[in-house]
């Protein structure tokens, strides 16, 4: 790619096609990169919690981002606080294992206000989520930053 046409995917639409690392930095072209989420996937919220996971737990909370992203908009719209705020979560963490502290702290913060907003409304699934916990995950790892993270070490357990 030499940078005077962008990306496209079949359809068209611009998509970057350069390998990333596994937390979501972009490589250079032809460079061996972590395999990419397949996008606009529909999972059963378990499904999604399970590869969600399997990915923090990996150390590539970038990628659970997106998995979270495809169960926000492809999911019931009561349920959007949810999977918006399981995805701040990961892209807080994402940003904090990159060195952003700023950026980490700001995203933690805004994931853990949507899961209030969400646990704060009547009658919502939660699919097993431990959401008092993540906020407490949240706060502890917010108030540790800046300092060095490896992001697999630092993974939240969704379900307690």
């Amino acid at each position: 790619m030499d940078g005077s046409a962008r990306d496209r995917d079949a359809e068209g639409r611009a998509r970057n096609a350069r390998p990333r690392d596994g937390l979501g930095r972009p490589l250079p072209y032809g460079a061996d990169g972590v395999a990419r989420q397949p996008e606009d996937v529909a999972r059963t919220p378990e499904q999604t919690l399970v590869e969600a996971q399997r990915l923090l737990d990996a150390g590539m909370p970038f990628h659970a981002h997106e998995v979270f992203e495809d169960a926000w908009k492809s999911g019931p719209p009561q349920e959007e606080p949810l999977w918006r705020g399981l995805a701040q979560l990961a892209v807080g963490l994402t940003h904090a294992a990159r060195g952003n502290a700023k950026g980490g702290a700001s995203l933690l913060e805004r994931g853990t206000g949507s899961l209030a907003r969400y646990a704060a409304g009547s009658g919502v699934p939660t699919y097993g989520i431990d959401l008092a916990g993540l906020a407490t995950w949240a706060r502890e790892l917010a108030d540790r930053l800046p300092g060095p993270l490896d992001a697999a070490a630092e993974a939240p357990r969704i379900r307690g």
